[in-house]
């Protein structure tokens, strides 16, 4: 993979590093607005920012300015298997590549540490996310308990009553 974050490209203007507790303010002062309004701020407590930093990311302008993060995991329970639990990037620099550098730093960092697959869960609804996972080589799990949402294999309340989610899934 060529580090994005010096090739000439769409994310050439983009500082990559690990995210600070202090960075928890500023990622949950947008995150609804960049969820177009929808209420996303309490599924990222501030505890993501304290535990779980070492394995997620800040992209972000030379001058300070969030252009996106990614919080993820590797799991403690699933040998082999990293998490990602959220990605986000700013509206306005969308389609520019650097949710896939965000993406790409997790995986190097996956591999890294031993992990073999990547999963991450979306919102159905939510049909730029569903399109942008495919488009990186996720999979949905069409399994057992599965029903098309929204023209997509999902589980219905699978995060509690009327949160259903896409459950992906990427070799690496």
């Amino acid at each position: 993979m060529t580090d994005a974050s010096t090739a000439a490209g769409p994310v050439d203007d983009l500082v990559f590093r690990r995210p600070l507790e202090a960075d928890y303010p500023r990622v949950v002062g947008v995150i609804d607005e960049w969820w177009g309004g929808r209420k996303m701020r309490l599924m990222l407590p501030r505890l993501w920012f304290q535990h779980f930093a070492s394995r997620s990311w800040i992209a972000e302008t030379a001058d300070g300015r969030l252009m996106g993060f990614l919080i993820g995991f590797l799991s403690p329970d699933r040998p082999g298997v990293a998490y990602v639990h959220f990605i986000g990037t700013n509206p306005n620099r969308r389609k520019r590549g650097t949710a896939r550098a965000l993406y790409e730093r997790f995986f190097d960092d996956a591999r890294a540490a031993g992990a073999e697959r990547v999963q991450a869960v979306t919102w159905p609804g939510n049909q730029v996310s569903v399109k942008f996972h495919r488009a990186m080589g996720f999979t949905p799990d069409d399994g057992p308990g599965s029903q098309n949402l929204y023209g997509t294999p999902a589980f219905a309340d699978y995060d509690g009553d009327g949160e259903d989610r896409v459950v992906f899934s990427r070799a690496l």
